[in-house]
């Protein structure tokens, strides 16, 4: 089954939901980065939010490009997703195991770290990119950009994220995004409320079998759902190539690629986001070398 995006209104429009199912998405992400359990929640989370996100976006060539950096064992994660919410991303430090927490689930908060920053970086054709960021509030991912929504974009927001793991992988992933429109009433934010309390964790809803439309109504309430557009089926998607490894070596400088010819006479160049290998010959080297001068 492909992973799905749904984007749909409720309450007449007063409330704006995206739902996600990214379990493929994430089960690509731990084979490629040989993840463990817990760093599999943890990227798998930010990976969710990157392609909802990256689904707002309007243009091909827009991205937007959410990274953590923090005190935990982790590290830093970052993730690059597109219009059509295919995502890419890299973990430093993939495989932290830490103790699961009293009631059995993964730390995910303490893998991250709460002690670093959420930067959310949005490239779409301006002359500089937008970037905001804010501290974290738990590094359980989905709470830190709940704050950066409130505070950085001063939109009422609730975001669920979740990655269920077992010992075959990703047993299933998924995320939501819920935001209020100006028109919504205090009547409707109560019955919101009260739904989201009582609502079960994203990743098991998934595992029931539940489907986007029948988790946006759980989430609402609402059995008259507004679906805008299509579905969006998103992928674990890499655009590197040997062209962008080339120009990455042309930028290194004459001097750096002449240590290189003469230490190793080669080069091997691994793709972070898909671990994808390129190799470069002697004589590869040597025309880079004549770009440089150029």
């Amino acid at each position: 089954m492909q992973d799905r995006i749904i984007k749909c209104l409720a309450y007449g429009g007063k409330i704006n939901i995206k739902c996600i199912n990214s379990t493929n998405m994430v089960e690509e992400a731990r084979k490629i980065h040989d993840l463990s359990p817990v760093t599999t929640a943890a990227l798998g989370r930010l990976l969710t939010m990157g392609s909802l996100m990256g689904s707002n976006l309007k243009e091909d060539d827009d991205a937007v490009t959410l990274q953590i950096k923090s005190n935990g064992p982790i590290d830093t994660m970052i993730v690059v997703s597109d219009k059509n919410g295919d995502s890419k991303c890299y973990i430093k430090n993939p495989n932290v195991d830490i103790p699961l927490k009293n009631d059995g689930k993964l730390d995910v908060g303490t893998a991250v770290g709460k002690d670093g920053m959420l930067y959310i970086i949005k490239d779409i054709g301006l002359k500089e990119p937008y970037v905001g960021l804010t501290p974290l509030v738990s590094g359980e991912i989905a709470e830190d950009f709940t704050e950066y929504f409130a505070k950085s974009e001063q939109i009422p927001t609730a975001i669920a994220l979740g990655v269920l793991v077992n010992q075959n992988g990703v047993k299933s992933a998924g995320g939501y995004i819920v935001q209020l429109m100006p028109d919504a009433t205090d009547e409707d934010i109560t019955k919101l409320e009260e739904n989201l309390k009582n609502i079960a964790p994203i990743s098991k809803l998934l595992e029931a079998q539940k489907s986007l439309e029948e988790i946006a109504e759980l989430i609402s309430g609402d059995d008259k759902l507004i679906i805008l557009g299509d579905e969006i089926n998103p992928k674990y998607k890499c655009n590197c190539s040997k062209k962008r490894m080339e120009d990455g070596l042309i930028s290194l400088g004459k001097t750096e690629l002449d240590d290189i010819i003469k230490t190793d006479g080669k080069a091997e160049i691994v793709c972070r986001f898909c671990k994808e290998k390129y190799d470069f010959t002697k004589e590869e080297l040597e025309n880079l070398k004549e770009e440089c001068k150029k």
